[in-house]
């Protein structure tokens, strides 16, 4: 890679750094998971750097990346930690998500596909074809996704605020 060209990386990465951690936390649920997702992200994209700058979507792409990888580790559960009773340390929290302790208890009841849904449309905002075209699927879909998770997340959240 030619200096200009991992200077334009750099650049790109300092610049969504954050962004792409919190949308990694929301699919999974854990910063250190959330971490290594991002570093995956990160590489994939480094790999292709040269033909990735030039796309018109590359917010999308990379997105697109880290969804796949956060895939990839839910299929291999023998490449995940063991739960432990007690942590060992004290958990890094997130200023933009720390008030919102109880949505993502709520988001992590959903299946998988379904918190992606959610998170890709009302956390990133992007639109029923977006999401579609991010997830391989058709934008009905999403639509219903986004409906079932919708209607999974009403009583739980009624719940919590008659509590």
């Amino acid at each position: 890679m030619r200096r200009s060209e991992e200077a334009a990386y750099r650049e790109y990465v300092v610049a969504r750094m954050d962004q792409l951690r919190r949308v990694a936390y929301l699919l999974c649920r854990d910063w250190n998971t959330a971490d290594d997702l991002v570093s995956t992200t990160l590489l994939k994209l480094y790999r292709h750097w040269r033909r990735a700058e030039r796309m018109e979507g590359l917010d999308g792409y990379v997105r697109r990346i880290l969804l796949n990888a956060w895939i990839d580790e839910q299929r291999r559960p023998w490449r995940r930690e063991q739960v432990a009773e007690e942590l060992p340390e004290v958990p890094v929290t997130d200023a933009d998500l720390a008030g919102d302790t109880d949505l993502l208890a709520l988001l992590g009841e959903l299946p998988p596909r379904r918190r992606a849904v959610l998170v890709l449309r009302f956390y990133c905002g992007m639109s029923v074809s977006q999401t579609a075209e991010l997830l391989g699927c058709s934008e009905g879909t999403v639509k219903s996704q986004s409906s079932r998770g919708l209607d999974a997340l009403r009583p739980l959240v009624s719940r919590l605020e008659t509590t």
